[in-house]
């Protein structure tokens, strides 16, 4: 019997996952940065202050056509405006990834970007937090 490589993944695992059948997503308004443009896939990676549902605080963005990708700068603070897609794994493939991969997941998230907003962070906020310092 030829033994698979540890790294394989079930077909019926990764069947599921690229089939993953969304839920109506849920806006949602958090703020954070961006950390790194992906251009050719019109993607951002966001840093968010609060965590998203599944407790990740670094999050993947597609970014619509509409939203001007080389305005935007790494590090400031934005407002994101965002849809959250959700969709639910089987408690097979939940199972297997755990035992097997000793991955937690229970559920793929997809992020679309509505809207962002720059914020203004004032000079006297900084100061007041270098005093707290």
């Amino acid at each position: 019997m030829v033994k698979k490589k540890e790294d394989d993944i079930p077909d019926w695992v990764t069947d599921e996952i690229q089939n993953a059948k969304f839920k109506k997503p849920v806006e949602m308004k958090q703020s954070g940065y961006i950390l790194e443009f992906y251009y050719e896939d019109n993607k951002l990676d966001v840093q968010l202050y609060e965590g998203v549902e599944d407790g990740r605080h670094i999050v993947t963005m597609d970014v619509p056509k509409t939203i001007k990708m080389d305005g935007l700068l790494k590090g400031e603070v934005y407002e994101f405006i965002f849809d959250q897609h959700k969709a639910p794994l089987s408690k097979k493939v939940t199972e297997f990834l755990e035992k097997e991969k000793e991955i937690d997941m229970k559920a793929i998230y997809q992020f679309d970007l509505k809207s962002l907003e720059l914020m203004e962070v004032g000079s006297s906020e900084s100061t007041d937090n270098d005093a707290e310092e």
